[in-house]
């Protein structure tokens, strides 16, 4: 799962998800490539802006992301508008859908020509700050020119790298178990509570599945999802890495595949084939749409699209353990190049972006609850879709119990969840034992992040 891991536009923050593309996406997607030309020249078109010192004289920047087509034509808006009220700026937007886009990200800045303001997630931030693509922000923060005093502290220190701030968020969620209201109802069996132990879950889990008549059944097996597995490592005190290693061991992983491996002899998850269905993060495709389990392992910012993808009722809470264990995850990030002429003109708009209620109001929350906790509450007020609402409270009713964010993941990562995933499913069919492929996650955790 992850996904964030990216969303396209009506798909929640935070998903690697792929969606076809529509021949209109398919041609604005192709114009990526037409950003490279004026990139690959120096950004001639940035450069030769007139009067660099005089705070009115025109400047041009380049501005990047991924999504789908509602996505791109929010961000267009609130870039007009933006340049409506500096119309000495002129914004070039340019976007295509999330395959491809850090292709083609690399090969722009492998020249030192990356657009002056792109988007980026945590799973790229690490890689592109080690190779000096994006600008340290940190300056221009300290200076007032983005403000961050009215967003959660450890969602601003999950944008740094080395101490340094090399990104803002543009929105925030943080994971969630979403579960059928409707269906444990009709079973008799009461809600999954804040706090439980990973055992108890399990237990409660294996009720469901013996009230369900071995056809439906109390979980999804999450041990393919490396989220997952982090926030279990933190209820442990431990973390996913250290520095550009990884912090845990070899025992510890042993130990999260027999606790899968286990709910799987009592019952509470599904057959390996189920399990399967669901792993790629798809909405669709979770075990709560598909009603084949009563919990599916998702992004707090995603209860909304479940739920119009079912006729049940659904509701969230955070994973098993401590809920200290979570932390305020940026869904995605503003990112700006290091080789940008206009800093402060780049750090304006970001600071727009993240700060501005008018903006806000039109981002929505396609990029993740607002970062900015006075224009969150904005916002809040003119929601009226229940599930979304319910998004609100979930993650305002978290702030105060988080724990303190992890440094952003090494180079490496992206490719690492990838490999556990399908680690982890060699265990759930039976073509491993936990060891061996503990012991095979190790090995190539270890090319990885090299």
């Amino acid at each position: 799962m992850h996904p964030a891991t990216s969303p396209t536009a009506g798909v929640p923050a935070g998903r690697n998800h792929r969606t076809p593309l529509s021949r209109r996406r398919f041609v604005r997607g192709l114009a990526v490539v037409a950003l490279a030309a004026p990139l690959a020249l120096g950004a001639a078109g940035c450069g030769d802006d007139k009067g660099s010192g005089d705070p009115d004289a025109p400047v041009t920047i380049q501005f990047f992301w991924w999504g789908g087509e509602a996505r791109a034509k929010a961000t267009e808006e609130a870039l007009k508008l933006y340049t409506s009220k500096h119309p000495n700026v002129t914004i070039t937007p340019t976007w295509q859908a999330f395959d491809g886009y850090y292709d083609k990200l690399a090969t722009i800045s492998a020249g030192g020509n990356a657009p002056d303001i792109f988007q980026i997630d945590d799973n790229g931030l690490g890689e592109y700050a080690g190779r000096k693509v994006t600008l340290d922000l940190t300056d221009l923060v300290k200076a007032g020119k983005i403000d961050l005093s009215k967003h959660h502290p450890e969602l601003t220190k999950y944008g740094q790298v080395d101490g340094k701030q090399i990104a803002v968020a543009s929105g925030e969620n943080t994971p969630a178990m979403i579960y059928d209201k409707t269906r444990l109802a009709a079973l008799g069996v009461d809600a999954p509570q804040e706090g439980w132990s990973y055992q108890q879950f399990v237990d409660w889990a294996a009720q469901v599945t013996r009230k369900g008549g071995g056809k439906y059944w109390g979980t999804m097996d999450p041990s393919s999802d490396y989220k997952a597995l982090w926030l279990w490592l933190r209820t442990q005190g431990k973390e996913f890495y250290n520095g550009k290693q990884l912090g845990f061991t070899e025992a510890d992983l042993v130990s999260w595949f027999k606790l899968w491996q286990d709910a799987r002899t009592k019952g509470a998850t599904p057959p390996a084939d189920i399990v399967h269905e669901a792993v790629t993060g798809s909405v669709a495709t979770q075990l709560v749409v598909t009603g084949k389990a009563a919990i599916s392992f998702m992004w707090s910012n995603q209860l909304s699209e479940l739920q119009k993808a079912t006729k049940n009722d659904l509701a969230m809470l955070p994973y098993p353990g401590d809920v200290k264990g979570q932390w305020p995850r940026a869904s995605l990030y503003w990112a700006a190049s290091r080789t940008t002429k206009h800093r402060e003109v780049v750090a304006d708009v970001i600071n727009f972006l993240v700060n501005d209620p008018e903006a806000a109001k039109i981002l929505g929350t396609d990029r993740g609850l607002p970062a900015n906790l006075d224009v969150r509450k904005t916002l809040e007020a003119g929601i009226t879709d229940p599930s979304m609402k319910a998004t609100f409270d979930f993650e305002n009713g978290l702030a105060p119990k988080f724990g303190a964010a992890p440094p952003v993941p090494p180079k490496g990562h992206s490719g690492l969840r990838n490999k556990l995933r399908d680690i982890a499913e060699s265990v759930t069919y039976g073509k491993a034992t936990p060891e061996a492929a503990a012991k095979q996650f190790f090995a190539e955790a270890s090319a990885a992040l090299a």
